[in-house]
């Protein structure tokens, strides 16, 4: 018997494009909550449902383990589970139901349960440890475990249902002394699943880390029910000191640094190189960050930290489009970090965004001609996405359907009025995608269904209705 079984939601195999990209990672939130209980003196298993079959591998812990609690507690570093996708939800719910069977309390964590406190709990759920999760989860393992009663006794950032009503006790800050967390519990995961996954599909096997947590930009479309729109840092040597103990225990090909936005501090980073080459804890890794940044001398100390790989949220090439987003950056910033990064030897990669609203074909053309001309190495593309909690979701509210969440992370339905439909937008992103990794020749076909969905769209109905 433990005290706490640990899981998540996420199984890769229930994402098509994610079966595609066969780029799974270790659950990192999950671990770190795990050694946290660790801490206070609880026994704790956990049980990856990344690439395991859930039901089955579920039901096999719990008989194995016999928790006296479970812990849904998904990767928040992990931008799927910041997607909030309807099947890693009902993933979620099927685990409660079974956790209900078994007479056993269970604790959600996670981005779409922070949104949805009130279905997670009618769902089977205990309790929902809203925001951050460290502080929360060893809590409520200590009230449950005790035995303490009333809502006075309760933790702070906790939801549960009281005469069919959900309760909320007050909110927890954000941590900002991330040196006070232990290092992940990395004996958790058995790492030769994802060596063989990645090293079959790709040659090379990666793994992630994580430096810091949220972000301090404020797009108006972009989700933060975690940490809000704090930011908070470890210090570099320690972020080096960590990648390097990665580096020994597991001897990976490749690095993901799973942040928001990594090396927000010119400053911090010229440490973390510093501190990278003097240990040798140096391995090529990826990263995230906005284009205005990487216009910057930091590049050069990213690149011997070992930076191999810049994914900028560039979004559109049509600056009215940024403007509408809040996102507090210049077109022109795009093309100009595309240069800087390659002038360093690091590969340049955008992530794309259309159908924000008022963006029209003139708009789509524009983010079109912005890749032709700076051809970048590698984009990912998305429609505008509304989910709770941003201003993005308020302008759309009204226009909302039924549908609230997308299935899988390719599904791309546009869930408000958009200028196009969502086999357009689809079909848009598929001719783009396969221009920019296969060549201009290869994508002609995929181009003239683009076009041959406008002309439909115009003929239908006035520009001003969603066709």
């Amino acid at each position: 018997m433990v005290d706490i079984l640990l899981t998540h939601s996420n199984h890769l195999f229930y994402d098509r494009k994610q079966v595609r990209k066969m780029q799974p990672y270790p659950p990192l939130q999950t671990i770190l909550a795990a050694a946290c209980l660790r801490r206070q003196g609880y026994e704790v298993a956990l049980f990856d449902s990344t690439l395991e079959a859930p039901e089955a591998g579920f039901e096999a812990a719990l008989a194995k383990h016999r928790p006296r609690i479970v812990a849904v507690c998904e990767d928040n570093f992990n931008y799927l589970t910041k997607m909030c996708l309807l099947r890693n939800r009902e993933l979620a719910f099927w685990m409660a139901r079974k956790c209900v069977e078994a007479g056993v309390p269970s604790v959600v964590n996670g981005s779409d349960a922070s949104d949805h406190a009130g279905e997670y709990l009618r769902a089977g759920f205990s309790y929902v440890v809203t925001g951050e999760v460290e502080a929360g989860i060893v809590e409520i393992t200590k009230y449950q475990l005790e035995k303490k009663t009333g809502v006075e006794a309760c933790p702070t950032s906790i939801s549960f249902l009281e005469a069919g009503q959900v309760r909320h006790t007050p909110p927890r800050p954000p941590l900002a002394d991330l040196d006070s967390l232990p290092m992940p519990a990395w004996d958790l995961i058995d790492a030769e699943p994802y060596r063989r996954a990645w090293t079959g599909a790709h040659g090379y096997f990666s793994i992630n880390l994580v430096s810091s947590r949220g972000c301090p930009y404020r797009c108006n479309w972009c989700a933060k029910p975690i940490w809000g729109d704090t930011y908070h840092c470890r210090p570099a040597r320690l972020v080096a000191a960590e990648m390097l103990e990665v580096k020994q225990r597991f001897h990976p090909d490749h690095l993901w640094m799973a942040d928001d936005i990594f090396a927000l501090s010119p400053q911090w980073t010229h440490e973390f190189a510093d501190a990278a080459e003097a240990m040798g804890a140096s391995v090529p890794f990826k990263m995230q960050s906005r284009c205005d940044l990487m216009t910057r001398e930091t590049v050069a100390d990213l690149r011997r930290a070992g930076c191999a790989e810049v994914w900028m949220g560039a979004e559109s090439g049509a600056q009215d489009i940024l403007d509408a987003m809040d996102k507090g950056t210049r077109v022109w910033q795009i093309g100009e970090a595309r240069e800087n990064l390659r002038r360093h030897g690091i590969r340049a990669c955008y992530f794309l965004q259309f159908g924000y609203p008022g963006e029209t074909w003139t708009e789509i053309e524009k983010t079109i001609a912005l890749v032709r001309e700076t051809q970048p190495d590698d984009i990912g593309v998305s429609v505008s996405y509304p989910l709770p909690g941003t201003v993005f979701h308020r302008m759309v509210s009204s226009q909302l359907g039924p549908k609230e969440n997308w299935a899988e992370s390719d599904d791309l339905d546009m869930m408000f009025q958009g200028a196009f439909t969502t086999g357009f937008y689809r079909a848009l992103a598929e001719a783009l995608h396969q221009e920019v990794r296969e060549g201009a020749a290869a994508a002609r076909g995929a181009w003239e269904n683009v076009l041959a969905l406008r002309e439909t769209c115009a003929r239908t109905l006035p520009v001003w209705i969603s066709c």
